[in-house]
């Protein structure tokens, strides 16, 4: 019986990582779409983001059972509850990809990014993608040094947001109230992916050493 309860345990895991891949390569495609007005890229992300929900879903499904059958203790228990909250935040980062996705399409055929902005929101993309592939690495072997290094790297999105903002209240801005709203909305897209990659990176440190992190930084992700 335990070895099916550690089983099920590994199961958990394994669906973590699986999410963890499949939000990296959401918002690669919504970045990509974004960037090179690519319809059908943006409608794969929209199409695909239901089976990010359902495996949260389902990992909040087992996760309940087991702490009700097993009644978990210290390391198992730490898992557990921090699962639901890692599943949570993964989810969340499908639906910010999403919504990356939608702007795309909504502009689409044009390109959503004005030219001088391509820059920036390429970099986001990037650092998007950094952090939640060493968001996976970091769940699948609860790497604590990897997992500090995810909220350093989040000074590198919060620095790219500024500047995101610097050019839109660029007295140069020629595109229109339109345009600036969707850039304002897509800069808050990639910060808040960001702050979840930090948010799970935090939990996995709970969940090794059973202390939470103080924060690197004050804000919150939502």
């Amino acid at each position: 019986m335990r070895d099916i309860y550690h089983d099920e345990l590994d199961d958990i895991g394994k669906t973590l990582v699986k999410m963890s891949h499949l939000v990296a390569t959401s918002m690669e495609r919504a970045t990509n779409a974004l960037l090179d007005a690519d319809l059908a890229g943006a409608e794969r992300v929209i199409s695909d983001d239901p089976e990010i929900d359902a495996l949260r879903a389902l990992t909040e499904e087992r996760t309940f059972r087991l702490v009700a059958q097993q009644q978990p203790v210290a390391t198992d228990l730490r898992v557990l509850v921090s699962g639901l909250h890692l599943v949570a935040d993964l989810e969340r980062m499908g639906d910010l990809a999403l919504h990356v996705a939608k702007v795309a399409r909504m502009r689409y055929p044009e390109i959503a990014v004005p030219v001088e902005l391509r820059d920036v929101i390429s970099q986001m993309g990037s650092v998007a993608l950094s952090l939640v592939e060493k968001v996976a690495d970091v769940i699948d072997g609860r790497d604590i040094e990897l997992a500090q290094e995810i909220e350093s790297e989040d000074d590198s999105m919060d620095a790219l947001h500024r500047k995101l903002f610097t050019l839109l209240l660029s007295p140069n801005w020629s595109h229109g109230v339109e345009a600036a709203i969707d850039m304002t909305l897509l800069g808050r897209y990639y910060e808040r992916y960001a702050d979840h990659a930090v948010a799970v990176a935090r939990r996995v440190v709970f969940i090794v050493t059973g202390t939470m992190p103080e924060p690197l930084h004050s804000s919150s992700a939502v």
